[in-house]
């Protein structure tokens, strides 16, 4: 421990702890904006500085570290005018056109001008810059400033503030390292690596570096406009599906707490809109597990060799993300990846399919959208998976923002809303598909019908417990189904995915079944979610909403009970894996 005075209080903090930490440990907020924990400390911005007493220069409290008997002030007048000169730098390459960024109110630099004055709101509400400004404006114009408008994750040069933390989330999270600091001196900035496009750098549009921005420098690519249109087409019949994790946190830009608004004030708010028919994708997440499963079992025990003597397990396929790495970088596991189409593209198809017939629609006249916490899913939409010829299974996905800056533009009051049951009958589902959306969710729901299967009793479904991996970071189990053994694995952050095949590549692990999700705690931290303004992971605190969902709140837990698809099965299928199930609900991974 390491004696230090923080604004007069006395502290005894963990030697090698950051002066941020421990002001934060005597409960003293220090202003950050480069700053992001365990994550970015690279100290860039400046707005994070302190006075060290007998110290000339004001210190960066994000990455210095507290030494035995350090005195440290946090707020002072130089302090103060530091910071608002660190402000007024950033400003002066930054539009300010607040006004019609989709960050309005949840800017990380908006509030800090706010609050340390070098900027106002005018009597229209707009921000602009208090006093004369002290720099030259130094936007950049014309060519310099364009970017693809078809691209999944857009970008805005003249809002970025160079803090790095795209950069930070790219290279650390998912080991990918499509951004990177270019140029020098007063011309550097962030662009994606080496002059390459995002896609030749390998994005696979995971969406971290948008949630991750303090700025509106990045966003993802608006599709609401596709939607509105096929709405006010009278021939067109509009179909929207809502994913699991989107319904914790889609309150949240609307003035809600994380899982405050229920599923059912969604549906009214998409009816209101003007949407026909709400499905829920825990539905399709209930039949994914049904086809998965069965597929696993299918495996046990049947895996060989490869030419190189790996034995590999069978990998989940719903994270769009991990699927296209996959591709790009991991052939020898692609083989591997199961045949199962996500939970999106399955009810995709089944809408164009057997609902269609149900309700004598034309498939070729339904639009088909769903709601996802995921910016990858855009991508995974305009995959080649057609179950009618000519017409694709998906028309289109919006992530969770795009549904807020939505309804939020329609001034829909949701507290006032009535609450709409999602439609039948593809709107029935177990906790077992609402925990799809967190880390491990996935294995456990699959787990819990495969053990029935296996043995013809149910599992206690809060029995599979994982241990974190002695070979890396991620968790493991083994747990006994009958006379058969499962060892699995979960693994979340392609940076944990990759370490983990490397660990199965060297033989140190073997695994029978291996799920992977692209963002931090799975699709509850997925790159569409919410931004709030907190400087932490919010995955975490969502997966949880989805379990209390599973534990408390749904009377089934299991995939197979669910009625609507066992019906599904005895009206059309017939049973999992059965050829026309193949047909509908499966897909062949092949690289782009």
């Amino acid at each position: 421990m390491v004696n230090v005075t923080v604004d007069g209080k006395a502290l005894a903090v963990a030697e090698g702890s950051t002066i941020l930490q421990a002001a934060a440990q005597a409960g003293i907020a220090i202003p950050t904006l480069c700053y992001f924990a365990d994550l970015n400390d690279i100290g860039a911005c400046r707005v994070c500085v302190v006075e060290v007493r007998g110290e000339e220069r004001l210190a960066a409290a994000c990455n210095t570290a507290v030494r035995e008997g350090m005195e440290v002030v946090t707020e002072s007048e130089a302090i103060a005018e530091a910071r608002a000169t660190a402000l007024r730098l950033l400003l002066s390459q930054h539009d300010l056109n607040c006004a019609y960024c989709h960050r309005n109110g949840t800017c990380k630099l908006q509030g800090l001008l706010l609050e340390y004055g070098v900027a106002e709101r005018d009597g229209w509400g707009n921000v602009v810059e208090t006093g004369q400004p002290r720099f030259a404006k130094q936007l950049l114009r014309g060519r310099r400033a364009k970017w693809p408008a078809d691209a999944i994750v857009q970008r805005d040069t003249n809002k970025c503030v160079k803090c790095g933390r795209c950069i930070a989330a790219c290279d650390k999270l998912e080991n990918i390292g499509v951004w990177s600091f270019v140029g020098t001196g007063a011309f550097s900035n962030v662009g994606v690596a080496d002059g390459l496009s995002m896609r030749e750098a390998g994005c696979v549009a995971c969406g971290q570096c948008i949630t991750h921005c303090p700025t509106g420098a990045l966003t993802e690519r608006d599709d609401v406009e596709l939607l509105k249109a096929a709405i006010t087409d009278p021939h067109i019949t509009t179909v929207v599906q809502i994913a699991p994790a989107t319904r914790t946190s889609w309150g949240v830009g609307l003035g809600a707490d994380d899982g405050a608004l229920d599923v059912e004030v969604m549906v009214a708010a998409l009816k209101q809109l003007g949407v026909d028919y709400v499905f829920d994708t825990s539905f399709a997440a209930d039949l994914t597990i049904m086809e998965e499963g069965t597929e696993l079992l299918h495996g046990l025990g049947a895996g060989e060799p490869d030419e190189n003597g790996i034995t590999w397990p069978l990998f989940t396929s719903c994270c769009p993300a991990w699927v296209r790495r996959a591709k790009d970088r991991h052939p020898d596991a692609l083989a591997h990846l199961s045949s199962a189409k996500s939970p999106m593209m399955m009810l995709g198809a089944v809408i164009k399919t057997w609902f269609a017939r149900k309700q004598n629609l034309d498939p070729a006249k339904i639009y088909s959208v769903a709601l996802m916490p995921c910016t990858a899913k855009k991508h995974e939409v305009k995959l080649p998976m057609e179950s009618n010829p000519g017409i694709p299974d998906m028309d289109g996905s919006l992530t969770t923002r795009e549904l807020v800056r939505w309804v939020r533009s329609s001034g829909i009051d949701v507290g006032a809303l009535e609450p709409q049951p999602l439609d039948n009958p593809l709107g029935a589902y177990t906790g077992a598909g609402v925990i799809f959306g967190t880390t491990g969710g996935v294995m456990e729901a699959a787990l819990r019908t495969a053990y029935f299967v296996a043995t013809g009793q149910l599992p206690p479904p809060d029995g599979f417990e994982f241990a974190a991996s002695p070979h890396g970071g991620w968790v493991e189990a083994t747990f006994t189904m009958g006379e058969s053994s499962v060892c699995c694995a979960v693994a979340h952050g392609l940076s944990n995915a990759e370490a983990l095949l490397d660990a199965v590549r060297a033989g140190k692990a073997e695994y029978d079944f291996v799920e992977v999700m692209a963002c931090p705690n799975g699709c509850a931290g997925g790159g569409g979610q919410p931004i709030d303004g907190t400087e932490s992971e919010r995955g975490l605190e969502r997966g949880q909403t989805l379990r209390k969902l599973d534990k408390t709140k749904l009377p089934l837990r299991y995939s197979h009970e669910n009625p609507q698809v066992q019906a599904l099965y005895s009206e059309y299928f017939g049973e999992p894996c059965s050829e026309l199930a193949h047909h509908l609900l499966h897909t062949v991974h092949v690289a782009d």
